[in-house]
């Protein structure tokens, strides 16, 4: 990190291998880079959550046969990242989004 950088704050999960392939380990490690620079990502890699807060997203890494996402908040001061997950279908699980809440409420609370 370079003066200035936000630091990851890591509520749930991680990004190791396995189960990420090299590659997308790499990519993840890329993207979450750019926002601790303070870069704002848009699709494809990054599309807004709203149901699970303010400035809540969901990073997207593709991998061989699975999809990963990330769902995180931007901060003024961190990338708060509140859970890692493959995902299966089109829309959020109802138990993700209800536990990244409650980590949220946690994290804000302290």
């Amino acid at each position: 990190m370079t003066h200035g950088d936000k630091p990851l704050v890591w509520l749930h999960g991680e990004v190791k291998t396995p189960p990420f392939s090299p590659t997308a380990r790499l990519e993840a490690g890329y993207l979450l880079r750019q926002l601790q620079m303070g870069k704002a990502l848009s699709m494809p890699q990054s599309r807004s959550l709203p149901v699970v807060g303010a400035r809540c997203h969901e990073l997207r890494i593709q991998d061989a046969g699975v999809t990963w996402r990330l769902v995180y908040r931007t901060d003024p001061d961190a990338v708060v990242i509140l859970e890692v997950f493959s995902k299966k279908t089109r829309t959020t699980p109802r138990d993700v989004i209800d536990r990244c809440r409650r980590r949220l409420k946690d994290y804000d609370d302290a």
